[in-house]
């Protein structure tokens, strides 16, 4: 169970970025985001209402870090996705996250007081190294003249985003339990996606998505995080984290399986560099803590 737990999260979250492409040609960007979080509010309630009105006094102290929190993790990161998937590969989407543990490190040297070391700066260049090598396919002084796909540049907004949310989440010590936290996220989350709605083409969800909105909104938002959750009690943080370097491999290979998409030397040789580069960073984070204890 330590294993298999954190493994299963991860694979729900490697489809979710499958589905994130899929979804492009049944469903409206904006009417994705916005319904992937109306569904899960609707099944989350039941569990977290109760407990939601016994903590009411601590969530209306916290609700603009609520609020901001929301903003950055499920409107900025993960619903930007669905318009980036228009532009850009699944494997890319994937490859391009694995960068937030990297972001995370260095938006905490601010934000966190934690110093920088020569590892991070080392896999920071890395992993820029080999993000600009995938992205340009191998081809690295055509970002000079092309530069890269606008999916490409959505999915840096995501990464960077969900990179100052992690970074937020360790910043505020909130007392309040994880479920009601993520359950009034997602309910801000709707508020502010319902203008992405309204402005989408169509507001309407077809039949053939509604599997990938059930996917979205039940697998990715309410099981992945329930199993993460718990897998985290069993192994602790640091070490259900480095499942997260899964991502990316799980991704590409579930991508070349369902969607047919072809996984070049490029994507080999760019994406060892970005993890690799994510690896160093992570480790130097892990000596950094070892030392002040």
């Amino acid at each position: 169970m330590p294993v298999l737990l954190p493994f299963a999260a991860v694979f729900i979250w490697s489809v979710n970025t499958i589905v994130n492409k899929m979804s492009v040609a049944v469903i409206a960007p904006g009417a994705m985001a916005f319904y992937r979080w109306f569904f899960a509010i609707l099944v989350l309630t039941p569990f977290c209402l109760p407990t939601l009105w016994r903590q009411r006094r601590a969530v209306i102290t916290y609700a603009p870090r609520l609020a901001l929190l929301a903003l950055l993790g499920m409107v900025t990161n993960q619903s930007v996705a669905y318009f980036a998937a228009q532009t850009t590969t699944a494997t890319n989407m994937a490859l391009i996250m694995s960068l937030v543990p990297m972001l995370s490190l260095f938006m905490s040297i601010q934000l966190l007081s934690q110093p920088l070391t020569v590892r991070a700066i080392v896999g920071a260049g890395l992993s820029i190294s080999g993000l600009i090598y995938m992205l340009t396919m191998g081809k690295p002084l055509t970002l000079l003249t092309s530069g890269a796909t606008i999916g490409d540049g959505l999915m840096l907004i995501c990464a960077s985003s969900y990179a100052l949310y992690c970074v937020l989440l360790k910043r505020w010590s909130m007392a309040i339990s994880n479920w009601v936290s993520v359950y009034v996220q997602a309910l801000f989350a709707v508020i502010m996606l319902l203008p992405v709605l309204l402005a989408a083409p169509s507001q309407n969800i077809a039949t053939e998505a509604y599997p990938l909105v059930g996917f979205a909104a039940l697998g990715a938002s309410v099981l992945a995080p329930a199993i993460w959750l718990q897998a985290i009690a069993l192994n602790g943080a640091s070490r259900t984290a480095m499942y997260m370097n899964l991502l990316p491999v799980m991704t590409a290979i579930i991508a070349v399986i369902w969607l047919g998409e072809v996984l070049t030397p490029y994507h080999i040789i760019g994406g060892g560099f970005v993890l690799l580069g994510v690896g160093l960073s992570q480790q130097s984070t892990r000596q950094t803590i070892r030392q002040r204890r």
